[in-house]
């Protein structure tokens, strides 16, 4: 029986303008920031938080993204190049943001926000944890777009057929399958979030977020082509090492928050 497999060819430019490539990835990943700037209002509308909070955790928020996503690409896939390439660190326009490194640059930058601030940390990644899974469903389609991250041959009706990598046969579209794992995860949380009353156990959400995360993108991982060479030597692939700690983390934070007091919910 004949396969029609799917023949992957968008541009990932939209449209130039002043001399400048709008494309894609970028219009997602500053989509992902609009709505989890939506999502956070309303969580601080809900629980009569004053919205200045709001725009300093944006500003702490999106600065440790940016910055923790492009130095754990650097250092955690490539460090070697960019150690005698300095300069290349900063010239972002290039390309090359890690997801786990984006993690950490959040941990992170609510580490010092949390400082300035009279809420704590848990419930601050509690909430941005909500917001996150739903820029990371974004994110992912837009990876899409660039015809990259995708994984290895198969023969699934679904495979994508990246033409504009030179690909001939059908790959996992590892891009939709985290995008959709993310989604899902978003939505649960929401769902647990609103189930709670606005005020779950410090800690349960973000506990819950780095387990099913980082856990999906384990298992994707052995379907995903490898990002450097350097991987292929590897027992497990770069993605893989980095998301067993932040699982174990997840676990921790969850057997503790199940130990706190019920919240009151009345």
């Amino acid at each position: 029986m004949h396969i029609a497999f799917i023949h992957w060819n968008v541009n990932p430019q939209i449209f130039p303008f002043l001399g400048l490539s709008i494309r894609w990835y970028g219009l997602l990943f500053a989509a992902s920031f609009y709505f989890g700037y939506v999502l956070f209002n309303r969580f601080i509308k809900l629980e009569n938080i004053r919205i200045e909070l709001l725009d300093r955790l944006i500003l702490y928020v999106g600065i440790g993204t940016v910055l923790g996503a492009r130095l754990g690409h650097c250092f955690f896939y490539d460090a070697k190049y960019y150690l005698e390439n300095p300069l290349e660190i900063i010239q972002i326009w290039h390309g090359g943001l890690a997801s786990h490194g984006a993690a950490i640059g959040i941990l992170v930058a609510v580490y010092f926000f949390v400082k300035k601030e009279k809420v704590t940390y848990l419930w601050t990644m509690d909430r941005v944890v909500v917001t996150v899974a739903l820029s990371g469903f974004f994110i992912r389609m837009g990876n899409l777009m660039n015809s990259e991250i995708y994984g290895v041959q198969t023969s699934m009706p679904w495979g994508f057929i990246f033409l504009r990598e030179g690909e001939t046969l059908p790959k996992h579209p590892t891009q939709i399958y985290e995008a959709l794992s993310y989604l899902l995860i978003f939505v649960l949380l929401y769902k647990l979030y609103n189930h709670y009353k606005s005020k779950p156990k410090e800690g349960l959400l973000f506990g819950i977020f780095l387990i099913l995360t980082f856990a999906m993108r384990f298992l994707i991982e052995f379907i995903k082509n490898p990002q450097e060479n350097f991987e292929k030597a590897l027992p497990l692939d770069m993605g893989q090492i980095l998301s067993i700690p932040l699982i174990i983390a997840g676990i921790i934070i969850l057997i503790y928050a199940y130990r706190q007091p019920k919240p009151i919910t009345e």
